[in-house]
């Protein structure tokens, strides 16, 4: 299976260095993609010093049109799975495998990496968004997921192509919903996560607050006038 790695970063460059050579280090052999996503930081140029692979936009797309742009790449380039994980050192390389894996064994669409398969998720206020998150897609979708916003995921060719042309499409939790009413198979792994190393979060407190107001509108109601079907 010809996989990549899709790393979106934005202002990440306390991090990237140190993400890349723990990604060398457990994978040395595999694809990878960097995507700039239009920092302000020093990300770019280390991504040139290091001869790092990437993508390098001009302007701040914000994380889903990073991940289009990835995604376009992988559908040109012929690859048959893509990996999502991040720039900032909380994912850890070591669970690749396990999520390759798991895709074949499962006959899954996505494999997501979960935090919280294997241990409950606490009470601050991000969680209770998760959790908030996890019960309408359950509602809506009848499929219980633990890790909803978990950005360490892998997605099938089918999907692949769907993310990387339909402009409709992206890595979000609505999204996930919809694929599931439509027939995607979506299961999760255990996976341990680490803190965030440095950089700058895509969500602010802010941001946040009207992410969760949005996604909980999209999941309820706007999901319910996306139009149905079989995937291409």
């Amino acid at each position: 299976m010809k996989t990549l790695i899709l790393i979106p970063a934005y202002n990440e460059a306390e991090s990237i260095v140190s993400t890349m050579n723990s990604l060398y280090s457990v994978c040395p052999d595999i694809d990878y993609i960097v995507v700039n996503d239009g920092s302000k930081d020093d990300t770019a140029k280390l991504c040139k010093e290091h001869k790092f692979n990437f993508l390098d936009l001009p302007v701040n797309l914000g994380l889903v049109g990073a991940f289009q742009l990835g995604m376009q790449y992988a559908s040109k380039h012929g690859y048959d799975a893509v990996i999502q994980f991040d720039a900032d050192g909380q994912h850890l390389p070591e669970f690749i495998s396990k999520l390759k894996e798991t895709m074949k064994d499962e006959n899954a669409d996505i494999v997501i990496g979960s935090r919280f398969k294997s241990e409950k998720r606490s009470f601050s206020g991000r969680m209770i968004g998760s959790r908030i998150i996890s019960f309408l897609i359950r509602l809506v979708s009848g499929v219980k997921l633990t890790d909803p916003t978990s950005g360490m995921r892998i997605y099938s060719k089918k999907l692949i192509e769907e993310f990387a042309w339909n402009k409709n499409y992206d890595p979000e939790p609505d999204t996930l919903a919809y694929l599931m009413r439509n027939g995607i198979k979506v299961v999760e792994i255990p996976v341990i996560m680490k803190e965030r190393e440095g950089g700058e979060s895509y969500l602010n407190i802010t941001s946040a607050i009207r992410y969760m107001l949005r996604t909980s509108m999209s999941i309820t109601i706007f999901g319910w006038f996306r139009k149905r079907g079989a995937m291409h």
